[in-house]
């Protein structure tokens, strides 16, 4: 085989990864081109659909795999170069427990964080979205606040109740210290009847979840940011800041 012939092969074997690369960010994306953010000094962490814990679940279901967050977490507060971090949120909620991890996890970060509720932030949702060292909530949004609940197989035996009461215990106990809201309005719009159809607990939307304390402020994508870097330039040293 002569150069001439080696150099189109090359070619045609970078426009088939071109292509197959093109083909992956409109399955994936639905758009060809993707923006580049450039060189970002703050991580930002979805958390979209239902938080997966120990039970894997069916391929439909849009999910967040929290130990693939974990990980992230661990890498964010190691890196130094990332100064903040943003957390988004649209979930309908899912395993407590995973959900608990994740938003320990975040609350023990020593970088500045805040999150923003986008569509949802549901049940497990709630303990994520106040995590967070400040916490926007976008107009439109809700929050449902309810009972622990568990899926499939109850054994109906005292220590299954005890379990499930000592479990609430931690999600309220987390949720009133992370935010402002007081125990007894947390506990009244968890267990008030009648505002979900044949259920117990209460949706909250954007406005009445700051007026409850539950969320610090209304705001979307530029207050998070705004507020984010405003707490990176506290979180810094008199030195660092003049040097910039």
């Amino acid at each position: 085989m002569d150069k001439d012939q080696e150099k189109k092969g090359d070619q045609n074997q970078g426009d088939q990864a071109n292509n197959s690369a093109l083909v992956q960010k409109i399955q994936q994306l639905g758009q060809s081109n993707v923006p580049q953010a450039p060189d970002s000094n703050i991580h930002v962490l979805s958390i979209i659909g239902q938080v997966e814990g120990h039970v894997q679940l069916p391929a439909q279901n849009k999910t967040t795999k929290y130990e693939h967050m974990l990980p992230q977490l661990i890498a964010i507060e190691q890196n130094p170069k990332i100064e903040g971090l943003i957390v988004l949120l649209n979930t309908v909620g899912g395993d407590v427990e995973a959900g608990l991890a994740l938003s320990e996890m975040i609350a023990s970060i020593s970088k500045p964080t805040v999150s923003v509720v986008l569509g949802g932030g549901h049940s497990i949702g709630v303990p994520i979205a106040v995590s967070a060292d400040y916490s926007y909530i976008v107009p439109t949004a809700t929050m449902t606040i309810h009972p622990i609940r568990l899926n499939g197989l109850v054994i109906g035996v005292p220590q299954t109740f005890e379990y499930m009461d000592k479990m609430q215990d931690r999600v309220i106990d987390f949720v009133i210290r992370q935010s402002n809201i007081e125990e007894e309005k947390f506990k009244e719009l968890m267990f008030a009847k009648g505002n979900l159809t044949r259920d117990i607990g209460t949706n909250v939307v954007g406005d009445d979840a700051v007026e409850y304390g539950l969320i610090d402020g209304i705001g979307g994508v530029t207050q998070a940011m705004q507020k984010l870097n405003e707490m990176i330039d506290e979180n810094k040293g008199p030195e660092e800041q003049v040097i910039q």
